[in-house]
């Protein structure tokens, strides 16, 4: 599972996750992240590869290397790699993950309520498309 650039797989039709996606190619000038949704084909294959379940939607995971990241953990090493005053959100680390984790399950639990979901995943335009796996 030796990637170049770190992936970060997302729920393809929540629009909290895709206005996250959205967020760090504004940012991510190096364009160093990659992005898969969790639906597609190579997001399940990477989960796969990586010993998950293809089939749960309901975290986030960062895959940077031979490692992956979910939850709470996978947002700030995201963060930390983003650069620049992004990385001091990774201080929150030392917070325990059951603790982070708790926050971030109740924002995960209610996003579709909250910020709603679309009825397909979101299409990259030509700009961005390299980024898509």
């Amino acid at each position: 599972m030796e990637q170049t650039n770190p992936i970060l797989l997302f729920d393809g039709v929540c629009n909290l996750c895709n206005g996250l996606v959205k967020f760090i190619i504004r940012r991510d000038k190096s364009q160093r992240i990659r992005f898969a949704s969790l639906q597609s084909a190579s997001g399940k294959s990477l989960l796969i590869k990586s010993g998950l379940s293809p089939d749960v939607l309901d975290s986030v995971a960062y895959i940077k290397g031979e490692k992956i990241f979910l939850r709470s953990s996978a947002i700030l090493m995201l963060l930390k790699d983003m650069g620049g005053g992004w990385k001091l959100f990774y201080g929150f680390i030392i917070i325990p993950s059951f603790i982070r984790d708790f926050f971030y399950n109740l924002i995960a639990g209610t996003r579709y309520k909250i910020f709603g979901k679309s009825e397909s995943c979101m299409v990259p335009g030509d700009e961005i498309k390299n980024r898509f796996i």
